[in-house]
Parts: structure tokens; sequence; C-alpha cells
């Protein structure tokens, strides 16, 4: 995985942890799951970056 790109989406989930924790605290729904979503949103990144490195390295091989 790309580095910067696994800081960015470990950065979104962070992000993400702190707002659904607001919104927990404050009773504010529309915090929290926009909270979620933003870890949600890290997840399919990480799968994204997770899946697009060995397809990468298997076209390099072949390019070769």
């Amino acid at each position: 995985m790309n580095l910067e790109k696994q800081v960015e989406a470990t950065a979104k989930n962070l992000e993400g942890k702190i707002q659904e924790a607001v919104g927990e605290l404050t009773g504010d729904q529309r915090e929290k799951l926009e909270g979620k979503a933003k870890q949600a949103e890290a997840a399919a990144r990480h799968v994204v970056e997770d899946v697009r490195e060995p397809i990468k390295d298997v076209v390099d091989d072949v390019m070769e």
C-alpha cells in the first residue's frame, strides 16, 4: 500500500472515530452517523489499496 494513501485512510478513520464519539457525547445522531460514514470510507480506501498493490505486481511481472 502506498504509504501516503495509507496515512490518508488512517487519518480519515481517526477523524471518523472522533466525530462519532463527539456525536455520542452530545447526543447528535447526525454527527455520529457522519463519523461512522468516514470510518467506512477509510475502510474502503484500505481495501482498494490492498487490492491495487498485488494487481500492480502481477501487471509488472507480465510486462517484463
